[in-house]
């Protein structure tokens, strides 16, 4: 099989690159050259906060300025085109660093990406003002939100975000039980407040719309996590940005989701691909 180019995969917020191994290897069988890694302070990297599993970062550039280096490495070492893919936070980060004109891939898949967080029904800044209140008045590098009551112990309607299918579930629970190392809590006032700053530096008149790669959006109006709002927002305003929409079959995580939805959505990604970045 002649080789169909590299994808190179991030996951989301409290992720780890081994929750999407079934999706990378299908990458692969398909004939791509596959490498995904996790983020500073997450997976096994350690934390950035003030224990050992809250989720902390001083600001989001500092993983933009990572994405930046690792990929101009990565883009050195591998075959084109070079196709970027992220999930949830990775796909944030990876759309700050196209608006920042930081990397140009040949083309972009984003799962669910964290465009906007989901929550209050409040103007952008408003929610923005919130959580610099709650840094000022707290220790920012305490958790934002309350996990269970016992610590590093799964909420019982954590599934009920993530997705449908209970084998895919256990999985994650698998490698949680199996290599500790990559728990990972909340996040910590200060990731939600940097958060809200990254957010409005997407919304700024002009920014998407100076992105010229093609961008496939992969969302779900039942996302109780990150904004779908915001996710067809973005699409629409990228000059090349695609909208793949998903309902109530769907929840947080599409590429792990049941097989009539992950198939779905692994299909609509292999068209965008075939299309925008066609094998040589």
């Amino acid at each position: 099989m002649h080789p169909r180019g590299s994808i190179l995969f991030f996951p989301g917020r409290g992720d780890f690159y081994e929750k999407y191994l079934e999706t990378l290897e299908q990458w692969h069988r398909a004939g791509w050259k596959v490498t995904a890694a996790d983020w500073r302070g997450q997976g096994g990297s350690g934390r950035l906060g003030g224990d050992a599993v809250t989720g902390h970062i001083s600001d989001f550039s500092v993983w933009v300025d990572d994405l930046a280096e690792f990929w101009e490495h990565w883009v050195a070492q591998t075959q084109g085109p070079h196709v970027l893919a992220g999930h949830s936070m990775g796909g944030h980060i990876i759309l700050r660093a196209l608006v920042d004109q930081r990397i140009r891939p040949d083309a972009v898949v984003l799962s669910a990406p964290m465009t906007g967080m989901n929550g209050p029904p409040l103007p952008l800044p408003v929610l923005h003002l919130v959580a610099k209140l709650m840094c000022a008045v707290g220790d920012p590098l305490r958790q934002a939100w309350k996990w269970s009551e016992k610590p590093g112990e799964l909420p019982a309607d954590r599934s009920h975000l993530l997705t449908h299918d209970p084998d895919r579930y256990a999985d994650e629970v698998w490698w949680r039980q199996h290599r500790p190392e990559l728990v990972m809590g909340p996040a910590s006032w200060r990731w939600v407040e940097r958060a809200y700053a990254s957010w409005r530096q997407l919304e700024e008149d002009g920014a998407m719309e100076a992105v010229p790669v093609p961008v496939l959006f992969v969302s779900t109006s039942s996302d109780k996590l990150v904004s779908h709002a915001a996710n067809l927002r973005a699409a629409s305003r990228l000059p090349k940005g695609e909208m793949v929409a998903f309902g109530n079959e769907a929840h947080h995580e599409i590429l792990r989701e049941v097989d009539a939805v992950r198939d779905r959505a692994l299909a609509a990604i292999d068209e965008f691909l075939d299309r925008t970045v066609p094998p040589l």
